[in-house]
């Protein structure tokens, strides 16, 4: 299959979890948010169907599919006005790093309940004062006899009360060199000294944003995801994924807007004609929809060259999909809420909270700045200012 066409497969797909996103929509996930819940109903419904495990492996419990599907069920999700945030983290990030680099422990002990939704992973990257940049990360970790000891911060962790465990990036002293080597470590949720506390958030969404503290936390080696001395393959090994469904998100939440903006455009009507019939409204319209149809192939492009084992391809092709997507969300729901005017800032609409949730897709889980720092250096070569 080509990654710019798709399959019979995937199109089904696409349909039936379109079909489960129109059971929910924007109204549920709005209502969850504004009360402080979790879309407990949709991620169960969708565990059940097969859709949160389709990139994992078959032999424990998942699809046997990969990246490609399980963006395709977030982007109809999104599409639906539904997203669920905690499939970019649980099954994409950290299922695949514990399917690729993982025990045959550890692969039993989460794989099964990453795949049928029992059991959830949250991903701790970020600090306060090296964001992702995982040369300055200063959470170490120290080995005691045959266990670790970790110490640092992490911050914008999303959805660490809900998950069973966070797989936490920290570093290692090399002996050999007296560098700090990036390593990653499944910490239990309740593990004494792993300490949370929420991030009050602008952002309305179900999913929560926390800063953790980890105090002297004593796990196990058995707790060490593959090879200390690999650890950044390893990382990047879940970052890419991680920025493919970013790129999913935000195409599903742009096509959302634009969905509500056109069905608009169609109906209201103003002088003799639908606003829509007038090129002010239509012409930006349909630009929103070629950016986001150019986000979308980026993505797929992206998603084959991952699954197909091509790391290397795939860190560039994430990356620009991530920029694509992100650029394209923001402008399709800017235009969406502009078509709408002042019906576009109500809560009926549902728009206006997506203006926020869209600046999102710019910034995490990296910046369209340091996208671009990326593509300058790696593909056209240019030197680096830092």
């Amino acid at each position: 299959m080509s990654p710019t066409t798709e399959s019979a497969e995937h199109n089904a797909l696409r349909a039936a979890v379109s079909a489960l996103g129109q059971r929910y929509g924007r109204d549920y996930l709005a209502r969850v948010a504004r009360e402080g819940g979790h879309p407990d109903e949709l991620w169960a419904d969708a565990a059940k169907l097969g859709y949160l495990g389709v990139n994992l492996p078959e032999e424990y419990g998942g699809g046997g599919g990969g990246i490609a599907e399980l963006s395709i069920v977030l982007e109809e999700l999104g599409a639906a006005g539904c997203p669920l945030l905690m499939m970019v983290v649980s099954p994409a990030i950290c299922g695949t790093v514990i399917a690729r680099f993982g025990t045959d422990a550890q692969k039993q002990a989460w794989l099964p309940g990453l795949a049928d939704g029992s059991l959830t992973m949250a991903f701790g990257i970020t600090e306060p004062d090296a964001g992702s940049n995982s040369h300055r990360i200063t959470t170490t970790a120290r080995r005691d006899g045959d266990d670790w000891i970790l110490t640092g911060r992490k911050v914008f962790i999303s959805g660490v009360d809900i998950a069973d465990a966070t797989l936490i990036v920290g570093r290692t002293q090399d002996a050999r060199t007296g560098s700090l080597k990036p390593c990653l470590f499944i910490v239990p949720r309740d593990a004494p000294g792993f300490g949370r506390s929420v991030i009050d958030m602008e952002l309305a969404a179900a999913e929560k944003q926390f800063e953790l503290t980890l105090d002297e936390v004593r796990l196990p080696s058995s707790a060490l995801v593959g090879d200390e001395d690999a650890g950044l393959l390893q990382l990047f090994a879940g970052l890419n994924p991680e920025r493919i469904m970013t790129a999913a998100f935000a195409i599903g939440m742009g096509r959302h807007a634009l969905a509500k903006a056109v069905d608009y455009a169609k109906s209201r009507q103003v002088w003799k004609a639908p606003i829509g019939a007038h090129q002010a409204i239509a012409h930006p319209l349909a630009q929103a929809h070629i950016e986001l149809e150019l986000a979308r192939l980026m993505t797929q492009r992206a998603a084959a060259l991952y699954d197909a084992g091509d790391d290397m391809g795939a860190g560039e092709a994430a990356n620009m999909a991530k920029y694509a997507a992100g650029e394209a969300c923001v402008r399709a729901v800017d235009q969406a809420v502009h078509t709408l005017g002042g019906n576009g800032l109500t809560r009926e609409y549902g728009l206006a909270s997506l203006i926020t949730a869209a600046r999102v897709a710019r910034i995490a889980p990296v910046s369209r700045e340091m996208i671009l720092n990326f593509i300058s250096h790696q593909t056209l070569g240019l030197p680096k200012s830092y």
